[in-house]
C-alpha cells in the first residue's frame, strides 16, 4: 500500500451485482477499497480489485464457492488504523479494544450510518447497488491522516 497521506479508502457495501459507473468513478484513485458484503458475483470483486487493493467480506446474499472463500469478518490495517469489516453487526466478534480496532465497517441495512461507540467509529456506507425503498445510493470515503486521524464522509452516488 502507498505511503502517501492522507490515505483515501473507499467504503462500499450491498452492490448486489450492480457496478454503477458512478461507483467506479468514486472508487477510482482510492488507495484501498473495503466492501462490506452482499457482492453477489465474483466479477464485482475482480473489477474493484483491479482499481485498488481490496478487502471484502461475505454477506447474507453471497453464495457459491467464490463467496465461501470470503470471511464473514476480517480485519485490515490501513495507514496504521485497524478496521474490522463485517456485513451484519450481529456477526461482529472479538474484543474490539483488545484487538486495537479503530473503525468498524458494516453493511446490510442499506442505510448510511456513522456513530462512535466506546471510542470505536462505526461506519455503514449504505448501498451502492439497486435502490431499496427510498434509501440513497451511497458509499463513503474514509480518510486516514499521517497521525492516524480518521474522517468519514458519505457520498450520494446518484441524486
Amino acid at each position: 500500500m502507498s505511503a502517501k497521506y492522507p490515505l483515501r479508502v473507499a467504503l462500499v457495501s450491498d452492490t448486489h451485482n450492480l457496478l454503477r459507473p458512478e461507483l467506479l468513478a468514486f472508487v477510482e484513485g482510492a488507495d484501498a477499497v473495503v466492501h462490506a458484503g452482499d457482492i453477489c458475483e465474483q466479477r464485482v470483486l475482480d473489477t474493484l480489485a483491479a482499481i485498488a487493493p481490496l478487502t471484502a467480506v461475505r454477506g447474507n446474499n453471497d453464495h457459491g464457492a467464490w463467496a465461501q472463500a470470503l470471511p464473514v469478518q476480517t480485519t485490515v490495517v490501513l495507514g496504521g488504523v485497524s478496521l474490522a469489516v463485517v456485513h451484519e453487526l450481529r456477526d461482529l466478534e472479538g474484543d474490539l479494544a483488545a484487538l486495537g480496532i479503530g473503525v468498524v465497517v458494516s453493511g446490510h441495512s442499506h442505510k448510511p450510518a456513522l456513530e462512535t461507540r466506546d471510542g470505536v467509529l462505526y461506519v455503514n456506507p449504505g448501498s451502492a447497488g439497486p435502490r431499496r425503498f427510498k434509501l440513497p445510493i451511497s458509499a463513503a470515503v474514509l480518510t486516514i491522516g499521517k497521525d492516524g486521524t480518521v474522517h468519514v464522509e458519505h457520498v450520494n452516488l446518484i441524486e
